[in-house]
């Protein structure tokens, strides 16, 4: 379907000058006359109408390419920064590695299948084994985390969201770093169910939540959303409610993050447990 908009837009001059000429000819065989003359006009307004049609649809494709190279453009940002980050590191700390090997690598991404409105949703993203996408990758979208990447084909994936039972994340209240785990709660994809956060700790309403890094699969300081409120319960611990940044419901573009030590790092954690 977008393909068959592409050529009628490419080629709405000439169609539109067939069109024309095909009138033209058809007023020449059968008697040019004043009403002729009228009809003529009117074809024109009709042409210039569509035309403008055809202007706008035209836009509306450039601006759906432009954001998917704006998409393309924003990974590879985040990749240099990673690159520039590991190498002031490696700058301050006197360390020689040839490789400069990155820690996070980025994939821009679509959502073309998502759910909000069952007790477990999952996401189908356009990007798959041939893309380097594994199972096990962290699943963001520009303004904060989404899911977790559980089945790959070679050109498709699909990532358990965030909106899923299922789903846990380390999560911390940025403003002084105490950590707890993050998950859903079935009710609304607008909001999660921060737990584990002891009640002397001293939290306000719009306090930004954030991935902590502690796994191997979300980098450190993800925004998550925002606190939206809290009360204390008979536990230890707070009952917090975080409004969340992403929203589900509108959920297109995305970036796939890969963990390149991710390996590393587990094989070492499981030797010592």
């Amino acid at each position: 379907m977008r393909n068959l908009l592409h050529f009628l837009v490419k080629y709405s001059n000439i169609i539109t000058f067939i069109l024309l000429q095909g009138l033209a000819f058809s007023f020449i065989f059968s008697g040019f006359n004043y009403h002729n003359t009228r009809l003529i006009k009117g074809v024109r307004g009709i042409t210039t109408g569509i035309e403008m049609r055809l202007g706008r649809l035209n836009s509306y494709l450039r601006l759906r390419d432009i954001n998917d190279k704006l998409s393309a453009e924003n990974a590879e940002l985040k990749n240099r920064l990673q690159r520039m980050i590991r190498e002031e590191d490696l700058f301050f700390l006197s360390v020689r590695d040839t490789l400069l090997n990155q820690e996070y690598q980025y994939t821009n991404a679509e959502v073309i299948a998502n759910s909000v409105n069952r007790q477990k949703n999952y996401l189908t993203i356009n990007k798959g084994r041939k893309h380097g996408i594994e199972t096990g990758m962290a699943v963001a979208s520009p303004e904060g985390i989404a899911g977790i990447i559980t089945g790959v084909s070679d050109n498709y994936s699909v990532a358990i969201s965030l909106l899923n039972l299922d789903f846990r994340v380390s999560a911390r209240i940025k403003s002084n770093d105490y950590f707890g785990s993050l998950s859903w709660d079935g009710r609304r994809p607008e909001y999660a169910i921060l737990s584990e956060i002891p009640q002397h700790v001293v939290i306000n309403e719009g306090d930004t939540v954030e991935t902590t890094g502690f796994s191997a699969i979300f980098p450190e300081g993800i925004t998550i959303g925002t606190i939206k409120n809290f009360s204390k319960s008979g536990s230890d611990f707070y009952n917090i409610e975080v409004a969340l940044s992403t929203d589900f419901r509108r959920l297109r573009y995305v970036y796939i993050i890969g963990n390149l030590r991710k390996k590393e790092r587990e094989e070492l954690e499981s030797s010592v447990q």
